[in-house]
């Protein structure tokens, strides 16, 4: 089978796409293998996790001069651009928090995924990233919560679900605790979206 080659977007701490780099070294991605990690902001940490595991960065800041509309447009084709050129099959958004518009969303429509700290469609959309999504979720009483890898649409966290993994909310929870429980199902749902994926390609 071909390699079905993966580019990473990131934004933070980088633990979602360490856990898909230890699983490629296992096999555990099936026949996909990340090929290029892509940042919208410089310095962090993922960039660093991506170095060590000898896979090329690229940081690509988004441009304060324009408007937010203009700035993810133009974002957005830096990458499809960098995409075409590494012959991308598949985009895995592992905490990216820019929100992609424009051509990539038709060119990579059904080969784009995006990992959502909740059970979507609940505690999704517009400036519902973070810990915003944990305090949403314990304000409004919930009894559990979770993470839900999706592909990605043209709106914001409202494309076909592939697949969700569930967590009880206890009695006494922060949005810290609540999160520190969905980290650990995130990087599983994450492994296990990136590889029926990588299959299904």
């Amino acid at each position: 089978m071909p390699d079905i080659n993966i580019m990473a977007l990131v934004s933070g701490g980088g633990t979602n796409l360490q856990a898909l780099l230890d699983a490629e070294k296992t096999g555990g991605l099936g026949p996909g293998k990340i090929v290029l990690v892509v940042s919208d902001r410089p310095g962090i940490y993922a960039l660093e996790r991506a170095k060590t595991a000898g896979i090329p960065t690229v940081t690509i800041e988004p441009d304060k001069t324009i408007s937010c509309e203009e700035r993810r447009h133009k974002l957005s084709a830096h990458i499809l651009q960098l995409a075409e050129t590494h012959r991308i099959n598949l985009i895995v958004l592992a905490g990216f928090l820019s929100i992609l518009k424009g051509e990539i969303i038709q060119q990579y429509s059904g080969r784009m995924i995006n990992l959502h700290p909740a059970l979507l469609p609940q505690f999704g959309g517009k400036g519902m990233y973070g810990e915003k999504v944990h305090r949403a979720v314990l304000d409004a009483g919930e009894q559990e919560s979770g993470c839900t890898v999706h592909l990605v649409d043209a709106g914001t966290d409202t494309g076909p679900i592939l697949l969700q993994r569930r967590v009880p909310v206890l009695q006494g929870d922060t949005p810290d605790s609540l999160a520190d429980r969905i980290h650990k199902e995130e990087h599983i749902a994450i492994v296990q979206a990136v590889k029926m994926m990588a299959e299904r390609l």
